[in-house]
């Protein structure tokens, strides 16, 4: 019987599928640390016309396929759960096009997103979403999970900003999607289907993606509030008053202790909790935004507003952000990090109900997050052996709660990070069995096997 892996080697070349336990173990996990599962092999594919090749041949042999870009998702997308091989787009790193007078970027998924957007700005243009894994996450995976970030707030998500695809299907069929225009409504909007749709529809060999011109003047500041639920009604009053900034970020009292030792800012020591406030638009009314802003949380009781002095200051206040969750994660055993949504003038209410559920259960919480959207990164944190019968099931009733409170506060599982493994579980608590089933009915209309990245987001 043929090798199929021996056929991939011979059309590929043998440098390019890796068969060894050693070659495979980053392929074996990602970012969520949500479990180890290596792969048969993985294929490092280069072009769109291999990627076809990979799917043409696991649709004949019926091997699953896990689709792979920088592997730093949080719900396990990446992972390789029914074996298999993981096919990677991390080598397809090309800007294609930035195109100034069309107002667009056309990249391959391995292009990482930090690159995208210095691309775009030496050309005086800019691409707004900006995951806090910018630096090395790829566009690849952000159109897969329709990632935000900070400044969705103000200019959407990924879905928002692509306009087209070339996907390839299980069986190697390719096909372009969408457009390069600004405007279109041509049949139905199968961009947006795929972007979000987690890599279990088709691989994405090339994207376009929207620009816009480069806003002319920034503006940044943090509120030092005293608690996290005073910040959280500061936020809601900023919105409440229509006031529009590009971020709008939550960090509680434990999401700022956790920072303090490598924090390139120095947060007060009496910060409670701090509102970060980030603002762009015409040079000449940036500082009174600022000062307007600045007064909204003064109201809310802030007891200090700390404006940004220029590029360097603002920098190092959003490199300190960027340095939350990597420093949650080192300070203690276990940490699993949710990305509930809740409607804006919930964020109070669900703030000191992530508190409770954590006293309940004995465990740390510490939020974070996307405050302008009602994105909140709760992390659930302990030193325990999470293994342990009991522990475990503490932090699963916690997870449970937390996600309950959520949907009754009328919200969402899931801001940005997606369903995969992690939520799977869940998604039967959000929606109903009907849409369910039309989900997984499409799912079956574009790879009736279902060999592509199986295993996600509907539980088994």
């Amino acid at each position: 019987m043929v090798d199929p892996y021996e056929l991939l080697s011979r059309e590929l070349g043998a440098g390019r599928v890796l068969r060894s336990a050693e070659a495979l173990e980053p392929y074996a996990q990602d970012e969520s640390r949500l479990g180890v599962f290596p792969p048969e092999a993985a294929v490092l594919c280069e072009s769109r016309a291999e990627i076809e090749v990979v799917l043409r041949l696991a649709a004949e042999h019926r091997i699953p396929v896990t689709p792979r870009g920088a592997g730093s998702g949080m719900t396990g997308g990446a992972l390789p759960v029914r074996g298999g091989l993981v096919l990677s787009t991390e080598r397809m790193k090309r800007i294609v096009e930035v195109s100034v007078d069309d107002r667009i970027a056309v990249v391959e998924p391995g292009v990482i997103n930090a690159d995208l957007q210095a691309a775009a700005e030496a050309e005086g243009m800019f691409y707004a979403p900006d995951p806090a894994s910018l630096a090395f996450c790829s566009m690849g995976g952000n159109v897969a999970e329709n990632a935000g970030g900070p400044r969705a707030f103000k200019y959407g998500v990924t879905r928002d900003w692509t306009l087209g695809m070339t996907v390839t299907l299980m069986g190697g069929e390719t096909m372009r999607l969408g457009r390069r225009t600004p405007k279109g409504v041509t049949g139905y909007d199968l961009t947006a289907l795929f972007v979000g749709s987690e890599g279990t529809f088709g691989v994405t060999s090339e994207i376009t993606v929207k620009l816009i011109g480069r806003p002319e003047a920034v503006g940044t500041f943090i509120a030092v509030m005293p608690d996290a639920v005073a910040a959280g009604r500061a936020v809601s009053a900023i919105i409440r008053k229509g006031y529009r900034p590009r971020a709008l970020e939550l960090l509680d009292r434990a999401a700022i202790d956790h920072v303090r030792a490598k924090a390139s800012f120095a947060f007060p020591a009496e910060a409670g909790a701090i509102v970060l406030v980030e603002l762009d638009g015409e040079p000449d009314a940036m500082e009174a935004a600022v000062l307007r802003c600045g007064s909204v949380c003064e109201d809310e009781g802030a007891r200090e507003v700390i404006v940004a002095r220029d590029d360097a200051d603002r920098e190092r206040l959003w490199k300190t952000r960027r340095l939350v969750s990597p420093s949650l994660r080192e300070a203690h055993a276990y940490k699993i990090s949710e990305d509930i949504v809740v409607p804006p003038g919930s964020i109070a209410e669900m703030l000191r109900r992530a508190d409770e559920i954590g006293a309940r259960q004995r465990l740390l919480m510490a939020t974070f997050g996307h405050a302008g959207d009602g994105n909140l990164h709760v992390n659930v944190l302990t030193d325990e052996n999470h293994r342990d019968p009991e522990v475990a099931a503490r932090i699963k009733a916690a997870l449970g709660e937390i996600f309950r409170a959520a949907l009754d506060l009328g919200g969402t599982l899931s801001g940005e990070h997606g369903i995969g493994i992690a939520k799977a579980r869940y998604m039967a608590w959000e929606q109903s069995p009907e849409v369910i089933d039309w989900q997984r009915r499409l799912k079956r209309l574009w790879d009736p096997q279902e060999l592509l990245n199986p295993g996600k987001i509907f539980a088994t």
